[in-house]
């Protein structure tokens, strides 16, 4: 198979944080549609939305104080362009 495109990943916060006088109800839209128009300006087409769990471990220490282990999901999108 011939990889005809390259790749590029963008990492997006989990949460938008909007005053409450601010908020419409379409502010996740608004805010991917920015990211994706700048990197569609760039060259860049959209791919898709990855939801990614990232687990973190807390080290020896902090383990035997009790800390357990923490998950957080962050997203990602993913363009491509021909080579």
């Amino acid at each position: 198979m011939n990889a005809s495109y390259i790749y590029k990943m963008v990492q997006v916060p989990p949460t938008i944080a909007v005053q409450a006088k601010n908020h419409r109800g379409n502010e996740a839209a608004v805010y991917m549609e920015s990211v994706v128009n700048q990197m569609a300006n760039e060259g860049w087409e959209f791919l898709r939305v990855d939801a990614v769990g990232v687990q973190v471990q807390p080290g020896c220490l902090m383990s035997l104080l009790g800390q357990k282990t923490t998950e957080t999901t962050y997203y990602v999108i993913s363009f491509r362009k021909p080579r």
